[in-house]
């Protein structure tokens, strides 16, 4: 379900100091723009599964501001990761986080395992969710491809990509082996990086074609995310931008990609 980048413009452009801060109402990234209706509680939450290598600490980043996100819409959030090796910095100490967003580590040594896990958390949160939510589970990509047995784990898979060609070229590599592990993956992509909308939508298009090419399988967009200072900013601080700053682009951006899989998970049954 593609979605137009050219809706996110406004994170490109200075914002009008004179304009309200009340949180907005609407969805810039999504078609309807109104706030999904609530729906009857599900017996497991929706898993969406995010490859992030163990040094990718920017979109380790995103991923656990997404949660916050994820929070602050009203919705449950948990962020599930294999507990590592030794302490690493990418992810918060494990529990409840602000706004409710929990981190859980999980020791597995492999897809199934951890695919175990989500689900035991997808059920459990459920119970508690009266407005739905999610358990994104981050994927070690060395474990794409080893277990077929934990190939459920990978039926909707969120990757982010930046306009750089390499970068393009190892995501549409991780889409390849998602899709390979599990025939019937959902794929969805965040853009992040980009300078300008239309290089945002130019990457997109790009990845969409050759997957669809060469893959035979269409790709969703899950919009834009704006990488600018305040993300640094809370890498070091640990601190979720949402909180810290609220009417930032990133924290706009992040609110609008926390929507839009949020409209997904409602209408469509991933666990």
């Amino acid at each position: 379900m593609p979605r137009d980048l050219a809706d996110v413009a406004d994170y490109f452009l200075p914002r009008n100091p004179a304009v309200s801060h009340a949180p907005r109402a609407t969805a810039p990234l999504a078609s309807g723009g109104a706030e999904p209706a609530r729906a009857s509680r599900p017996a497991a939450l929706p898993i969406v599964a995010v490859p992030i290598g163990d040094r990718d600490v920017v979109r380790a980043a995103f991923v656990w501001n997404l949660a916050v996100e994820v929070a602050r819409l009203g919705a449950s959030a948990t962020l599930l990761a294999p507990s590592p090796l030794e302490p690493s910095p990418i992810w918060p100490v494990a529990g409840p986080g602000p706004v409710g967003a929990e981190v859980v580590l999980a020791p597995a040594q492999g897809l199934a395992q951890l695919h175990r896990a989500a689900l035991d958390l997808a059920v459990a949160r459920a119970a508690d969710a009266s407005d739905g939510g999610l358990v994104i589970v981050r994927v070690p990509p060395a474990w794409l491809g080893r277990a077929v047995e934990g190939r459920a784990l990978l039926r909707w898979v969120l990757l982010f990509a930046t306009t750089e060609r390499v970068d393009m070229m190892e995501t549409y590599g991780l889409a390849k082996r998602v899709l390979a592990t599990s025939h019937e993956a959902r794929v969805g992509i965040t853009i992040h990086g980009a300078r300008r909308i239309v290089d945002a939508q130019s990457a997109f298009r790009h990845l969409s074609g050759v997957t669809a090419r060469h893959l035979g399988r269409d790709l969703a967009s899950y919009g834009l995310l704006v990488d600018d200072l305040h993300i640094y900013r809370a890498i070091v601080s640990q601190r979720p931008i949402g909180l810290e700053h609220p009417q930032s682009r990133a924290a706009r951006a992040l609110r609008d990609v926390a929507r839009l899989l949020l409209e997904d998970a409602r209408k469509t049954a991933f666990a």
